[in-house]
């Protein structure tokens, strides 16, 4: 039997098919009708078991009336379904909504995220999240608000099933960002959701030096159905990392952040102290 779609790219084809169809309004059934599919063929596709042509996703896409942008979307994923490794460049800066990411970050069962220069995304308070975008030198002033909400949906996948674990650089708790009172507040909320049974926060000390997380930020996702993969962001572009031996590199690096980290109550006791 033919695997289902194992890579981020296969997996955003999937749902964004899904989708596609749900936007008609109409039963998969009935859309499978208009296209002259069997209905089996059209869940075959939308599960990654194959069974169309390009051309034929293209005539479906047309029964759907999906707007344009989203259909070059979707035929772009869909001839590269099974590749992995993906650069995503977006242009100027990050998109609003960086929509894989959040896909993956919805489904996944455990999160390991490095992050030396800011508090990651899924823990910000607004007014933290404001303060960085509105620092971004390629973020238009009239994006700010929009972006802001866009991070705020992030935390909805902070939930008990997923296990997440996050190391921070005891540099980002120091650095004021908003100023004084937004970050003794957002310190406040690292350390309220440090107490939930699925949430560890880990700090990397300053005192400690070289460490194994120099080589830059990451977030590493596992699931229960798809292979791991790694996200590194950048100012313009994400790199979605999905091969055996680089992801086995980053359980490596995440195996030495683990040995060197404070643990969580040294690091619960460091926030509280920090945030005063």
């Amino acid at each position: 039997m033919p695997k289902r779609f194992s890579t981020a790219r296969g997996r955003e084809f999937g749902d964004g098919l899904r989708a596609a169809i749900a936007a008609t309004g109409m039963t998969s059934r009935k859309v499978a009708e208009l296209a002259d599919w069997q209905e089996a063929k059209l869940s075959d596709l939308i599960n990654g078991k194959g069974g169309a042509t390009e051309l034929e996703l293209a005539l479906l896409l047309g029964v759907c009336r999906t707007p344009s942008p989203e259909r070059e979307h979707l035929m772009k994923l869909f001839r590269a379904t099974n590749v992995k490794g993906w650069l995503q460049e977006h242009g100027a800066a990050e998109p609003i909504l960086p929509r894989t990411l959040v896909q993956h970050e919805a489904i996944a069962k455990t999160l390991v995220s490095w992050q030396p220069l800011v508090v990651h995304g899924m823990l910000q308070i607004p007014d933290y999240t404001r303060a960085v975008v509105e620092a971004n030198a390629n973020v238009p002033e009239d994006e700010v608000g929009e972006r802001v909400a866009a991070r705020a949906m992030r935390k909805e996948a902070l939930r008990p099933g997923l296990k997440a674990t996050f190391y921070i650089h005891e540099s980002v708790l120091r650095t004021p960002v908003g100023g004084e009172e937004v970050m003794r507040a957002q310190l406040q909320h690292l350390e309220k959701v440090s107490m939930r049974p699925y949430v560890v926060i880990r700090v990397i000390p300053t005192s400690l030096g070289a460490h194994a997380g120099h080589s830059g930020p990451f977030s590493l996702l596992r699931f229960h159905k798809i292979e791991p993969v790694v996200f590194v962001e950048s100012e313009n572009a994400s790199l979605i990392i999905e091969a055996p031996l680089p992801i086995k590199s980053y359980d490596a690096v995440v195996e030495s952040l683990a040995r060197t980290a404070l643990d969580e109550e040294q690091s619960r006791s460091l926030i509280k102290d920090i945030a005063g």
